[in-house]
């Protein structure tokens, strides 16, 4: 029954218009609003749909994933834009380095967060053998 319906991802915020700011300006997605909720467009995916939410916790997880080509290239360029990278060190196998990143065979990872604390990623992953 669900498998043939468009499903779509979601996540809170406690401020609209820093959300709108962050995501559109600052990370160049397509965003929308309409009834006091967001609407990102994102190139090859569903919409994703961020609610206002009064008493909004950050979510402890990764609540979306941007896949990207060049991760030292994006981690620079958000830079630029006043993005955080977060540093984590769960072990040597999650540990990130100076910038940010998490450099695994076949798969780079850097972790940031939106204005409203919720846990955003760009990933890069090394194409598998042909």
């Amino acid at each position: 029954m669900l498998k043939t319906n468009e499903a779509f991802s979601g996540f809170s915020t406690d401020d609209i218009g820093k959300a709108k700011e962050f995501y559109g300006d600052t990370l160049g997605v397509e965003v929308s609003e309409d009834n006091g909720m967001l609407q990102l467009r994102i190139d090859g995916a569903n919409r994703v749909l961020i609610y206002p939410k009064p008493n909004h916790e950050p979510a402890s997880f990764t609540v979306l994933n941007f896949p990207i080509d060049d991760i030292d290239t994006a981690v620079d360029e958000l830079g630029k834009r006043g993005v955080t990278f977060e540093s984590y060190d769960f072990g040597p196998e999650m540990k990130t380095d100076d910038k940010g990143v998490m450099r695994r065979q076949g798969l780079n990872v850097a972790w940031f967060k939106d204005p409203a604390g919720n846990i955003l990623s760009i990933i890069e992953t090394e194409p598998g053998p042909s």
